[in-house]
């Protein structure tokens, strides 16, 4: 026999801890602390109580309708001019229907910008894409494109 090989027999329970019964059985503070509300007798925080402190409960919004300032914002899809250059599929005019079909936007009725970062040598016109950054304004113009 082992040590690593050592089981308890079965039905074998720990004794309960004895809480609070003199100084030899895990007594002095019984697993209190030291004071303070929770270390009273017969005592108990409800819960959300934050020591008199206006709880969160309280503080979040009561009527309905309550507007989240991120639902108000339009998010778009953003797809580079890189990746307008790498796509061979896209030759001369890009649009939503196109931009879905080679796999850069999720949904045509997503929101569209077009940024400037990389480079551009294809004329592309643009055809109901919603915005575009200045850089992606100049690269394009510059390869003789259209953002209408």
């Amino acid at each position: 026999m082992k040590l690593h090989a050592l089981q308890r027999s079965k039905g074998f329970k720990d004794k309960a801890r004895r809480l609070g019964r003199g100084d030899a059985t895990k007594g002095n503070y019984s697993g209190k602390g030291h004071k303070g509300q929770k270390a009273r007798s017969g005592s108990s925080v409800r819960p959300f109580f934050e020591g008199g402190q206006t709880s969160v409960v309280q503080r979040m919004p009561k009527a309905k309708g309550f507007k989240r300032y991120y639902k108000l914002v339009d998010t778009y899809a953003v797809v580079n001019v890189s990746a307008l250059e790498k796509d061979e599929r896209i030759t001369t005019e890009v649009s939503k229907a196109l931009l879905k079909q080679v796999g850069l936007i999720k949904k045509e009725t997503d929101l569209v910008k077009i940024l400037g970062n990389g480079e551009l040598s294809k004329s592309l016109s643009f055809v109901g894409i919603e915005k575009f950054t200045k850089s992606a304004v100049e690269k394009i113009e510059k390869a003789w494109g259209k953002t209408s």
